[in-house]
């Protein structure tokens, strides 16, 4: 780890899993990003609401943008990409944010190119951040979902983030939350189906 100015480290990358390769973004994801943020079936999910992204120029765009904010975002606070091991390929990407409108809430969040679905890409890397988050100062991370979202709300569930409610406040959107605190089963990453 590297200790910043406030005391707080910034994480050292790349962090790995069994799988897994969580590293910062470069310019040069750009085409392999677009599967991911140019996706339909992902941009619908997506909070806050916005757009697919529309072509390797904005993608590059958008990831320059990321790069250019990461140095100066407070840990655990940041965007990452996410690799697989075995060929490099790019699963998606993961985050760490303040939620609006009060800027107070963190909220982790991970998005997957669709042909990576479904093979628990999105629990191993967000348990390696939840674990690496609660080893920075922080006491607790909140997932935000729209209520028909199964695949996030599974995700979630298999983190070991508890439901809280439904709100609007976020994004002025309706949305599920779910919350994970420091001592809470899963924050320092334990696989919390094993042995099921």
């Amino acid at each position: 780890m590297t200790t910043l100015r406030s005391g707080v480290q910034a994480m050292e990358m790349p962090v790995t899993t069994e799988r897994l390769i969580i590293r910062d973004w470069t310019v040069d994801d750009a085409e392999a990003a677009l599967a991911v943020y140019g996706s339909t079936d992902v941009a619908h999910w997506l909070t806050p609401a916005m757009d697919r992204v529309g072509d390797v120029a904005a993608m590059r765009s958008v990831l320059q943008a990321w790069i250019e904010a990461q140095p100066n975002l407070l840990a655990p606070r940041g965007r990452w990409a996410v690799e697989r091991k075995s060929d490099g390929a790019l699963v998606g990407g993961l985050a760490i944010r303040l939620l609006p409108p009060y800027e107070v809430d963190l909220e982790i969040s991970w998005q997957l190119d669709p042909q990576m679905w479904g093979e628990g890409y999105a629990t191993e890397a967000a348990r390696a951040l939840i674990a690496w988050a609660f080893t920075q100062h922080t006491d607790e991370l909140f997932a935000v979902t729209r209520p028909n979202n199964r695949r996030a709300i599974a995700t979630t569930e298999r983190l070991g983030l508890q439901w809280v409610g439904e709100t609007d406040k976020y994004y002025g959107l309706t949305l599920q939350v779910y919350r994970i605190r420091a001592g809470d089963p899963g924050a320092k990453g334990e696989d919390l189906q094993a042995g099921k």
